[in-house]
């Protein structure tokens, strides 16, 4: 579905420059020469085959989309205990992160699109603030060695990673020009922008718990700083889900005090309380000082 994807992108950046005030776009003269000519668009939906030949302009463009939609054939309503009807939201909703371009910046600079990845009936899930280099590059959150270590922890909690589910507030790594290395803090409004992506997530896959890696996390989540080494421990709601705040993976990479991993520990131990999990003697020992 290439061409309903780029449907999509195309009329909602045009959308967006008209929510911003702008009233027209300045096109060279071959480029509009080239949008008067017809288009002659084959797409393929199932069995169906729609074939386009209109001006394009935001209307056609919409009204084509709205074709190709209605021409998809109908189905009957999943049964709820498969989860199909939810894979193919999760999917629909993938596809329209991965041709986002509401932050241009970000958009020109990305390699992939980190929507997220795991278990989407799992029951725990973890945010963290936005993709670095690592995962810009392989298309999956948490890769590098932050996310190397948010795995053992996941799996000293007696969970795989495959059995939660990992995403960011930002789905794009935000851009670094004239660095050749390192990362920055997502922007406040490029975070607001973004956010719409993670509520779809959380909404769909229905998580009890949520574990928030990090101050930009929070942030990100609640609309407004908050002092991690304040807040992490201490219960937080969010649209009527727990949400546990904790420090991360990459600050315990920088202090590898025992006494900062046992922090992070305590607030895991609360996070498989809450979930009902059993917790052994030797989970409850780990960084204990000697």
């Amino acid at each position: 579905m290439n061409y309903l994807r780029l449907l999509d992108a195309a009329i909602g950046h045009l959308e967006d420059l008209k929510s911003q005030g702008k009233t027209y776009l300045n096109i060279a003269p071959e480029t509009l020469l080239a949008l008067q000519q017809p288009i002659r668009v084959k797409v393929q939906v199932a069995s169906w085959e729609i074939k386009a030949e209109e001006p394009l302009t935001t209307a056609t463009l919409t009204q084509q989309r709205e074709k190709t939609l209605a021409a998809r054939p109908q189905t009957q309503p999943d049964s709820p205990h498969n989860g199909s009807r939810k894979k193919t939201a999760i999917a629909e909703l993938m596809e329209r992160a991965a041709v986002c371009l509401k932050c241009p910046n970000l958009a020109s600079s990305r390699k992939n699109v980190v929507f997220g990845m795991g278990d989407i009936e799992s029951p725990l899930m973890f945010v963290g603030e936005a993709p670095g280099a690592d995962e810009d590059a392989q298309g999956e959150p948490f890769v590098g060695k932050a996310g190397e270590l948010l795995t053992r922890i996941i799996k000293t909690m007696g969970f795989d990673r495959n059995s939660v589910y990992i995403a960011n507030v930002l789905k794009c790594r935000p851009d670094t020009p004239g660095q050749t290395a390192g990362n920055r803090k997502p922007t406040t409004d490029e975070m607001k922008t973004c956010l719409p992506y993670l509520l779809e997530q959380i909404d769909l896959i229905k998580p009890r718990v949520i574990v928030a890696l990090g101050a930009t996390a929070v942030e990100g989540l609640f609309g407004k700083p908050m002092p991690i080494t304040k807040l992490r421990g201490n219960w937080q709601t969010f649209r009527n889900t727990p949400v546990m705040p904790t420090f991360h993976p990459a600050y315990l990479l920088r202090n590898q005090a025992l006494s900062e991993k046992r922090k992070v520990w305590e607030d895991m131990l609360q996070v498989l309380e809450k979930l009902g999990a059993p917790i052994s003697e030797k989970q409850k020992g780990f960084f204990q000082q000697s």
